[in-house]
């Protein structure tokens, strides 16, 4: 694809990725992605935002063609898929400085070998004349990387947010056109990303609400005419309030699990909770990190499986932990058959979450009506909590 033209001497460039399904070989990309790159031609000096992965490459040498001068390459944040072209681009354009924050240089010379000579390192609010634009920049630690930044230009009032307030669409749209589907990714992607330093990027929001931003161009997904729209998202998302609402990741061996599942949803249901269920055999991990962003409670439905919980059950629990969503209860349902330490390991493995865990109901073999009356019991008190701290 050839550079788009997004406002006078301001172009798009990167690739789309229609193909691609996994990123980090862990996070679905059910719609693909794309890297987006950003060169900006100002009177005197000329700089290129970012790269993409590696085996894009071609795409963004291509449009770098008719480029007969780069002065600067910036580079937001060191992970590959935005930084590891650069090499090659610094090959092209031998004279062409790489800027970035003192740690991302550190960073970059360990993951892509750039020699130190290369480098011009900036600080937090420093800002690069080009000639007739100016770009300032501004560090964002932990979005999502230690070194992470930002750049905006002032004179068209442009952020340049790299992985901030991204998408992994695959589209031939520069701009969000559907905005349903693009809400959709975006929380997907901050689920899956973002969510982990939610307070940190609280403060982040806060140092960029002094800046007057018209438009937001991410290095993943369409670019936002209307900065409004996403940055309304991630407030809500990091700020907003928690949801009547369970989300309850399971599995089932021999149906013992399942048949409490289906008993506990019921039960929730008529006392006015929401649910969110995933059967962990085949369940999508991104609608799961997803639901988790302002549920009130997680519960998980595990079997005992050589004396603790099962593998799939025990990823649930991690991927809640190294999530850190807002939640604040937590219970465990299941079955056992002679024994085990189900809910102790389980437990165990969510120091990240400051929730009350409520009495979990586990039963021996096939669920028996005292079992199920203690699930009707479980979701009487998970109601009784949500009322109690007013999440409706």
């Amino acid at each position: 694809m050839k550079p788009r033209k997004i406002k006078d001497n301001i172009y798009w460039m990167g690739s789309v990725d229609w193909d691609r399904r996994l990123f980090d070989a862990l996070i679905p990309l059910p719609d693909g992605t794309s890297y987006n790159a950003y060169l900006i031609k100002g009177s005197e000096k000329t700089a290129l935002l970012d790269s993409v992965d590696p085996p894009m490459a071609h795409e963004l040498l291509s449009q770098l063609e008719g480029v007969s001068q780069l002065d600067y390459v910036i580079s937001h944040h060191a992970e590959q898929d935005h930084s590891g072209t650069i090499p090659l681009v610094l090959e092209k354009f031998p004279d062409a400085k790489l800027v970035s924050s003192p740690k991302a240089k550190g960073m970059l010379m360990d993951l892509l070998q750039v020699p130190e000579e290369s480098f011009k390192t900036v600080e937090d609010g420093e800002t690069l004349s080009l000639g007739d634009k100016t770009l300032k920049f501004i560090y964002t630690p932990w979005v999502h990387w230690p070194e992470t930044m930002v750049t905006y230009l002032e004179e068209d009032k442009i952020l340049f947010s790299c992985d901030f307030f991204g998408s992994h669409i695959a589209t031939t749209d520069l701009y969000v056109t559907d905005e349903g589907r693009v809400y959709e990714a975006a929380k997907r992607y901050f689920a899956e990303i973002m969510m982990p330093f939610r307070s940190v990027i609280q403060k982040d929001l806060e140092k960029l609400a002094s800046y007057e931003i018209e438009m937001i161009a991410p290095s993943h997904g369409q670019i936002y005419p209307q900065a409004s729209f996403i940055i309304d998202a991630y407030r809500d998302w990091v700020l907003g309030p928690l949801r009547n609402r369970v989300v309850l990741p399971y599995v089932s061996m021999h149906e013992s699990t399942r048949q409490m599942v289906d008993r506990f949803v019921s039960a929730l249901v008529e006392k006015g909770v929401g649910v969110e269920q995933f059967n962990l055999v085949d369940t999508d991990i991104g609608k799961l990190a997803m639901a988790l962003i302002d549920a009130a409670t997680i519960v998980i439905g595990t079997p005992t499986i050589l004396a603790g919980p099962h593998p799939y059950a025990a990823y649930a629990a991690f991927l809640a932990n190294a999530l850190r969503p807002k939640v604040k209860f937590l219970s465990i349902i299941g079955s056992y058959g002679w024994g085990g330490k189900t809910v102790e390991v389980l437990a165990g493995m969510i120091p990240n979450l400051k929730v009350e865990i409520i009495d979990p109901v586990l039963c021996k073999g096939v669920p028996s009506e005292d079992d199920f009356k203690a699930l009707d019991t479980l979701a009487a008190a998970i109601a009784e909590k949500h009322k109690e701290h007013n999440i409706t």
